[in-house]
């Protein structure tokens, strides 16, 4: 144009568009923002593996008291020389005879065996993944045996609270 000015056109496409330092600014700000969500998420799934196996050691637990419970209410069959304990874990999903009422109905403590979420080996059967103690057994040194007193989670890791898991 003669008097110096720009077709509208023109100037307008100019200024369309972002520059190479307003593309990079935003690119960092979005990876500031990605790499402080990271650590964030790892602590909400471990918190929700947490919850998870708080809540499985307090179904299986009181399983083993209402089996306790059943046996001292002679409801279960138990040995002369037994605890009065379950004999493993897998008895309290599976269910045992109603000594009131025999052959015709069993008395299940559990639906399903839960798993221990920390556990790393999914092909692991329910029941071999969490750490046993006896009645016979020792707090502080517990061992299996003859039957299932209480449960511990056998992973090596620390909870959030600061108590290793096994310890739960």
């Amino acid at each position: 144009m003669r008097d110096g000015r720009e077709p509208l056109a023109r100037r307008h496409l100019r200024q369309i568009g972002f520059t190479l330092i307003e593309m990079v600014i935003t690119v960092a700000l979005v990876g500031i923002l990605a790499s402080a969500l990271v650590p964030l998420a790892d602590l909400t799934i471990q918190r929700m593996h947490e919850k998870e196996l708080r809540l499985a050691l307090r179904q299986i637990r009181s399983a083993i008291d209402s089996y306790k419970v059943a046996v001292d209410s002679r409801m279960v069959m138990r040995k002369v020389d037994s605890s009065g304990y379950p004999p493993d874990l897998a008895v309290l999903a599976g269910g045992v005879e109603d000594i009131r009422q025999p052959g015709q109905s069993k008395i299940r403590f559990l639906r399903k065996l839960p798993r221990d979420p920390f556990f790393p080996d999914p092909s692991v059967t329910a029941e071999d993944t969490w750490g046993k103690r006896s009645y016979a057994s020792q707090p502080d040194a517990p061992q299996e045996g003859a039957d299932v007193f209480d449960v511990y989670s056998r992973a090596e890791g620390v909870g959030l609270n600061g108590v290793p898991y096994s310890q739960w």
